[in-house]
């Protein structure tokens, strides 16, 4: 059993108050719940529907037989019981050996069926039919300190029972940690040292790094009721990116300006400027700019000149400060700023998100600086910040306001730091859009605050209208 905590002990970003402690009664609750889920999860995967059927035969006429001399079902059930209890012993004397090899895509999208395959190759003399091949995903049971402290949304208006056994917040733990979506595939007959390759399909319900470590294939006994699962180790990692919506033309605020450097100083340091054309040497001209292929030609100093450069470069600010690690306006926030970021290429301007997480990010896109993809990357990594307060992502963009033509906020709540931090920005004259993310229903009584004289730029997005409000957004 997992390492359990102290009574007062929490997770980090969980409302840990009164009940929400790690309990004796929440350990037995733990054990139980852990133990039942993987017990029905080693035997749904491999009972077959045949067995299912047969077992509930059984099951009747054992109700049926329960008078010998009315019912002649006990003859039947002699040879069900057989079949029953033969069919597992076969299924675990298989010495299939097998190898696989997949071929799948470095990224995937989160709601985006992903189709790959699979390359299955027999290593046994035998001839196999009737196999399947199927994903080991991770385990997704939570540990019972997330069980202990982890309380599920709006449990608090459960009954009674349901809040002492927490049941539903096993269920839903559980769908918050599994990352996909996937049906096992049937593969063709394999003759002995021969190979085939599989068609698979994955539909992934998380962002973030999925790891798959292993391929289990399926293998029939001889009545079919029961298979074995072979596992090969076959280790993958893919990175599910954010969920992104179609977004309307968007007209992001702010002007060109001035870029100590140029582009090249959006990507790394030291200084550069646009060059522009070569003329004669001046008095006090650097010799670092003079251009000595034309020199030589000329006879005469000819210098490099170059202007200053302005552009238009924003800033895509996503806040990340919540209490709730699974919170679905989180996830809906990094979802629409990966959807602003894929409009980057439509503009001729840089981009760069800034967000805090373990650490503070900065990556910037745009005008043949960086790539989208390396920004999607860092919103498909991003996670809940619970251990740093809101000024450390203040900090991190005031810093950078000297050089941001507009900035693009994207918050989870508009509370007073927020405010604040609005406030600033617009006290260095960098134009502003907020869009605030809220829970399903509660759209409206939120008041716009220091935004007031530009609602124009102000945004509130129930997540349940994310798709709609993004496509007429403007």
């Amino acid at each position: 059993m997992a390492h359990a905590a102290t009574s007062e002990e929490a997770i980090p970003g969980s409302n840990v108050t009164g009940r929400h402690k790690v309990t004796l009664f929440k350990k037995y609750l733990w054990l139980h719940y852990y133990a039942f889920s993987g017990t029905t999860n080693f035997f749904g995967r491999r009972i077959t529907r045949v067995g299912w059927l047969v077992g509930f035969g059984f099951a009747s006429l054992c109700v049926m037989a329960v008078d010998t001399k009315i019912s002649m079902a006990y003859r039947v059930i002699f040879f069900l019981a057989l079949a029953l209890c033969s069919g597992p012993f076969l299924a675990l004397c298989s010495r299939s050996k097998f190898a696989v090899a997949r071929t799948m895509p470095r990224f995937g999208s989160v709601g985006s069926e992903l189709v790959y395959t699979v390359r299955v190759g027999n290593l046994s003399k035998r001839f196999q039919r009737g196999i399947a091949v199927l994903e080991n995903l991770p385990d997704p049971r939570p540990t019972v300190k997330e069980f202990s402290l982890t309380p599920e949304p709006n449990e608090e208006k459960r009954n009674f029972w349901d809040r002492r056994y927490l049941f539903y917040r096993w269920k839903w733990l559980l769908r918050q940690r599994i990352h996909a979506r996937l049906e096992e595939s049937p593969c063709a007959d394999l003759e002995p040292e021969g190979s085939v390759e599989v068609r698979m399909k994955l539909t992934p319900v998380r962002r973030g790094l999925m790891r798959l470590d292993n391929v289990f294939i399926a293998c029939p006994d001889p009545t079919g009721m029961f298979r074995s699962l072979v596992r090969v180790p076959c280790h993958h990692g893919l990175l599910i990116l954010p969920k992104r919506y179609p977004v309307g033309l968007l007209a992001l605020p702010g002007s060109q300006t001035y870029q100590q450097g140029g582009v090249a100083l959006a990507s790394q340091v030291g200084e550069s400027e646009e060059f522009v054309s070569l003329r004669d040497y001046r008095p006090g001209d650097p010799m670092k700019k003079i251009h000595w292929p034309s020199c030589a030609r000329t006879g005469r100093p000819i210098v490099k000149e170059f202007v200053d450069e302005f552009f238009v470069r924003h800033g895509l600010v996503l806040d990340t400060f919540t209490e709730n690690p699974f919170s679905e306006v989180f996830e809906e926030a990094v979802s629409v700023a990966a959807s602003f970021a894929c409009t980057i290429e439509e503009q001729d301007s840089l981009l760069d998100l800034l967000v805090i997480g373990p650490q503070a990010f900065t990556c910037t896109v745009g005008r043949g600086v960086g790539t989208l993809e390396k920004m999607l990357e860092v919103l498909a990594s991003v996670k809940a910040c619970q251990d740093k307060p809101f000024s450390t992502l203040e900090n991190l963009v005031i810093s950078h306001g000297s050089e941001l033509s507009g900035c693009l906020c994207v918050f989870l709540e508009w509370n007073e730091d927020r405010q604040r931090f609005v406030r600033k920005l617009q006290q260095m004259q960098v134009p502003v859009k907020v869009v605030v993310m809220v829970a399903a229903g509660e759209k409206n009584g939120l008041p716009p605050g220091v935004m007031v004289d530009d609602l124009e730029n102000f945004h509130v997005i129930p997540v349940d209208e994310v798709a709609e409000r993004l496509r007429t957004l403007t």
